[in-house]
This record gives C-alpha cells, sequence and structure tokens, in this order.
C-alpha cells in the first residue's frame, strides 16, 4: 500500500484508539473543509464500487507485491497530490475516494484470536475530540446518530473491501496483472521520464482468456471492473501534464512508487 507509516498502521493513520462513552463521551466530531492529511498522498486505495466514478478522475493502477490492492493516482510522484492544495482542500470538483472519507475512524479488531470488529479512530486527528463545535458522538452514554451513521459507513466500506478482495483474488488466478510501465517524452526534454513501480491489467492477457473464463467475467460484472482501470490509464499523460505546468516533475528520472 503506498505510503504506510512505518508503525504498520494503514496509510494516514498514526494511532488507533477504540472508541468508548466511557472515555471518550464528550468528544465531537467537528465539521472540516480540508484535509492536510491527504496533501501529500499520491495515491489512496479504492473499493471497486468506485471504479465507475474515480475512473473519471484519477488514473486507477494496482500496488506492487504480492498482495496488490486498487490504487487511485493523485499524483505521479512520492508527496504529490494536484488535487488538493498543501493544506489538503480540494483544488477541483473531483470524486474523493471512500478511504479518504472514512478517516480518522475504522473497523479494526481489538484482539487477534477474534473476528470481532470494534469501531476506532485516530486519536491524533483534529477532526475528533473535546471542545469546539461538531456533532456529539454520544448522548446519555449512547451512541448518537452521527456515530451510527459512521459505524454504517465503515461496516459498508468493510464489505466493500471484501468485494476488492475476490475482485483481486479473480485477477490473480486469471494471471492478468503485469508490472506497469509509463514513458513520457515531454517536447524539448532530452530523456522520457520512467514511470514504474505499479501493476496494471494486461490487455493482451485479457485478449487470450478462454470463452469460459471471458464469460464468467461477464457475469460477475467483473468486466466491467477490467475496462473502467483501462479506459482511466489515459489519464496518466493528464496527470503529468498538470504536474509539469505546476512545475512539480522531478528533474531526474522518477520513478512512481505506488
Amino acid at each position: 500500500m503506498a505510503s504506510a507509516p512505518p508503525s504498520g498502521l494503514p496509510l494516514f493513520y498514526n494511532e488507533l484508539q477504540p472508541l468508548s462513552s466511557s472515555v471518550h463521551g464528550d468528544y465531537i466530531m467537528r465539521r472540516q473543509e480540508s484535509a492536510p492529511f491527504l496533501a501529500k498522498a499520491h495515491a489512496v486505495p479504492l473499493t471497486v464500487e468506485e471504479f465507475g466514478l474515480a475512473q473519471r478522475h484519477f488514473p486507477i493502477v494496482f500496488s506492487a507485491g504480492p498482495n496488490p490492492v486498487p490504487l487511485a493516482l493523485m499524483g505521479l510522484n512520492e508527496g504529490v497530490n494536484m488535487y488538493v492544495d498543501d493544506e489538503g482542500k480540494l483544488t477541483s470538483d473531483v470524486y474523493v475516494p471512500a478511504y479518504v472519507r472514512r478517516y480518522p475512524f475504522m473497523l479494526a479488531k481489538l484482539q487477534q484470536n477474534s473476528d470481532e470488529l470494534s469501531l476506532c479512530f485516530d486519536p491524533t486527528a483534529d477532526v475528533v475530540g473535546q471542545g469546539g463545535e461538531g456533532d456529539a458522538l454520544f448522548a446519555d452514554g449512547q451512541p448518537s446518530d452521527a456515530t451510527k451513521a459512521i459505524l454504517g459507513f465503515c461496516e459498508q466500506f468493510e464489505q466493500a473491501g471484501q468485494r476488492t478482495a475476490a475482485f483481486m483474488k479473480e485477477l490473480g488466478d486469471l494471471k492478468l496483472l503485469i508490472d506497469g510501465e509509463v514513458a513520457i517524452q515531454p517536447e524539448g526534454a532530452a530523456q522520457p521520464f520512467i514511470y514504474r513501480g505499479f501493476q496494471m491489467i494486461s490487455e493482451d492477457k485479457l485478449r487470450e482468456l478462454r470463452g469460459d473464463q471471458a464469460r464468467k467475467l461477464i457475469q460477475s460484472g467483473l468486466l466491467a471492473l477490467v475496462y473502467a482501470h483501462l479506459f482511466s490509464l489515459s489519464l496518466i499523460r493528464d496527470l503529468f501534464a498538470r504536474q509539469m505546468q505546476a512545475g512539480r516533475v522531478p528533474v531526474q528520472q522518477p520513478e512512481l512508487q505506488a
């Protein structure tokens, strides 16, 4: 996963703490118009439900390594996000991935030997805490409507994550993923910019599928996801052009670290 913190926690999360009425009974969720944690994130995880919307705005690729996940590219270089400013405010009307909207909450196991998931949050996030204006997380010791909505969203995200894992398994079983590489030669540049470090679906391997394999992809609805990914790849050059115009392309040949 792109830019995961050294703690081993998921991207963006610095700490995790279970939400509890006894400890956080007076906590609120503040309304914010920016996401500072997103300012330096160039790749954000996606679920399969989001492909249709995301492919209109971002290139969709897959992370490198043995357990790839779908990623929305918001920049082609580490620390570069072309869709938000330095404060994390959106600079254009684009789709915001659910992974971003979920933060600072998530469902997590509190005990390794249990499958039960508990609603947790990152206590280092300014959006949750004591004082200020916002929505109370508890009312009379019980989860508020705001907390119930957060829990419902996190549950939907977990379910989408399971469907995404099933999609990735299918891609792996069919051996459709290959190491990606994009070479972009700007006018006047002595040599092309080469971006690697991600995976993509091979159109050649897709065409070579047996009839029964292709029929399974069509009937399951997964083929639409495959083409959403493939169509989105044309946006890589648009994203590069935006970075070039903004002066945010490294002088040396870069390598995309998805």
